[in-house]
């Protein structure tokens, strides 16, 4: 698939809906990412560096900010099922969009920093 509303539209409309608060909210923080599917999800990247993916699933949204933007917020995610650089946000819970914003601005910070050294 190659174009992320096409990937955004086949699942049900819960998961789209929050698959396009998801994507707003990758959007805003970093205006200036580049956009398109990579390894069969959304995916951004900044400073020609991976940012953050995401992706739908049956009963969970993942995130995929790497394995430094996870370690970075470990507590917070904590109370989340975690892969390296992945976490499982279930679709029976609330997202936490403020945590999200967090994890991708420190990205972004991230990027920026080592496209400075």
């Amino acid at each position: 698939m190659e174009d992320i509303d096409a990937y955004i539209a086949q699942f049900p409309e819960e998961v789209q809906a929050r698959l396009d608060k998801l994507r707003q909210l990758i959007r805003a923080c970093a205006p200036d990412a580049e956009e398109k599917i990579a390894y069969g999800m959304p995916g951004y990247k900044t400073h020609g560096r991976p940012l953050v993916y995401f992706a739908g699933y049956p009963h969970h949204v993942g995130l995929y900010a790497t394995p430094s933007g996870h370690a970075r917020f470990k507590d917070a995610l904590s109370m989340y099922k975690q892969g390296k650089g992945s976490v499982q946000f279930p679709l029976d819970q609330p997202m936490p969009y403020e945590l999200i914003e967090q994890i991708v601005r420190f990205r972004v910070a991230e990027n920026k920093q080592k496209t400075l050294k």
